[in-house]
C-alpha cells in the first residue's frame, strides 16, 4: 500500500519498489511506473496501484474420483501481473487519494478466477481417475493439468497475468476411506514385521543353541582338564610322599648309624673308665696294703711302751667328749694307791 501524506492542500504519494503506480490527471496519464514518489491534487487525480511482485494463492477444493469417492485437493499457485497497465484497465486497482488503500479487492477477484479455473480442470481430470491411481500418481497429473490449463487460459493473458508455478501439496480421501486404504499396507507391513520378528527369533534360537553347544564343549574340556589336573596332582603327591619317605629312611638310617656310633663310643669310654678305675683301685689297694704292712712292721719293731702309748692315744681320740669329771675319795684313794705301788714294783724311784 502506498504512503500518502497531505501538505498545504496537496498530497504526496510514495510507492514501494514492488508496486506499479498509474496516475491519471484529467483523464490523461501523468505518472506511470514502479516505486514512484510525486505530489498530486486529490480532487483531480485517479491513481491505480498494481502489485508487480510474485503472489502466492493457496486453494483447497474437493473432487470425486471415478468410484465417486471424495478427494480433497490442496494446491498453491504462484502468479505475477506482468502487464500492470492492462491489469489496471481490466480490474479495479484504484486507491483512495487520502488513505492509499484499494477501493475494492482486486487480488480476491484474481484469486477466485485462478481457483475456479484450476478447480475446473482438476475436477475433469480426477473424475476420470480411479481413487488408487489418483492417490498414487494424481498429484503430478493434477499439477501438470492445472499448469497447462492456467497457462493457456485466454482470460488470464488478457488481463496481463502470468502463472509462474503450480504445486499440489496433498490429495486426501475421506478419513474412513483413508483408513481402509491404509489397512492392506499396514497389514503387509505388519506381516513383514512379524516375519522379521520370527526370523530374528529363529536366528536368536540358533545362536542360543550354538552358545549352549559352545558352553557344553567348554564344560567338557574343563572337566577333562580338571581330570588331568587331579591325576597330575595325585602323581605329584605320590612322588612327594615317596621323596619324603626316602628322606625319612635316610634320616632314620643316619640316626641309627649315629646312635650306634655314639653307643659304641660310650661303651668304649665306659670300658676305658672302668679299666682306669680298676687300675686306680688296684693301685690304691696296693698302696693301702703297703701302708698297712709298713704300719704293722713299724708296730712290730716298737716296744710295749710305745704300743701302749699309741693305744691310749687312739683311745683318747675315739672317746666321747667329757665336759666334767667327778672324783670321789674312794676313787682317789685307790688311784693314789695304784700310783704308789707302781714305782715300788718297778724299782726304786729316782
Amino acid at each position: 500500500m502506498a504512503d500518502i501524506t497531505r501538505r498545504f492542500g496537496l498530497s504526496h504519494l510514495r510507492a514501494a519498489p514492488t508496486s506499479h503506480i498509474r496516475h491519471l490527471r484529467g483523464g490523461k496519464l501523468a505518472h506511470d511506473g514502479a516505486g514512484l514518489a510525486f505530489w498530486f491534487h486529490p480532487l483531480k487525480a485517479a491513481i491505480s496501484e498494481v502489485p508487480s511482485d510474485d503472489q502466492e494463492l493457496s486453494m483447497l477444493f474437493h473432487a470425486r474420483t471415478a468410484e465417486f469417492q471424495d478427494l480433497a485437493v490442496q494446491a498453491t499457485v504462484t502468479y505475477r501481473i506482468t502487464d500492470p497497465a492492462t491489469a489496471a484497465s481490466r480490474l479495479d486497482f484504484s486507491i483512495a487519494p487520502d488513505t492509499g488503500s484499494w477501493r475494492s479487492d482486486p487480488l480476491d477477484r484474481l484469486g477466485t478466477l485462478l481457483t475456479e479455473t484450476a478447480q475446473q480442470h482438476a475436477l475433469e481430470l480426477i473424475a476420470r481417475t480411479p481413487l488408487a491411481q489418483a492417490l498414487t500418481d494424481g498429484a503430478a497429473a493434477v499439477r501438470q493439468r492445472v499448469t497447462e490449463a492456467l497457462t493457456a487460459e485466454p482470460r488470464l493473458t488478457e488481463i496481463g497475468l502470468s502463472v509462474l508455478a503450480v504445486r499440489v501439496t496433498a490429495l486426501r480421501p475421506e478419513p474412513e476411506m483413508e483408513r481402509a486404504l491404509r489397512t492392506p499396507a499396514r497389514e503387509q507391513v505388519q506381516q513383514e514385521a512379524d516375519r522379521a520378528t520370527y526370523e530374528r527369533r529363529a536366528v536368536a534360537v540358533e545362536r542360543e543353541r550354538a552358545i549352549a553347544e559352545n558352553e557344553l564343549a567348554s564344560r567338557i574340556e574343563l572337566a577333562r582338564r580338571e581330570e588331568q589336573l587331579v591325576t597330575q596332582q595325585g602323581a605329584n603327591a605320590r612322588q612327594e610322599a615317596e621323596q619324603h619317605a626316602a628322606a625319612d629312611a635316610v634320616r632314620a638310617e643316619t640316626e641309627a648309624v649315629r646312635r650306634t656310633r655314639l653307643a659304641s663310643a660310650e661303651a668304649e669310654a665306659t670300658r676305658i673308665l672302668a679299666e682306669a678305675q680298676a687300675d686306680a683301685e688296684r693301685a690304691h689297694g696296693a698302696a693301702a696294703a703297703a701302708a698297712k704292712q709298713a704300719w704293722l712292721d713299724a708296730h712290730q719293731q716298737a716296744g710295749p711302751e710305745v704300743l701302749q702309748a699309741l693305744a691310749l692315744t687312739r683311745l683318747a681320740e675315739n672317746l666321747p667328749r667329757i665336759d666334767s669329771i667327778t672324783l670321789t675319795p674312794d676313787a682317789l684313794t685307790g688311784l693314789l694307791a695304784k700310783l704308789g705301788r707302781t714305782p715300788a714294783a718297778d724299782g726304786p724311784a729316782r
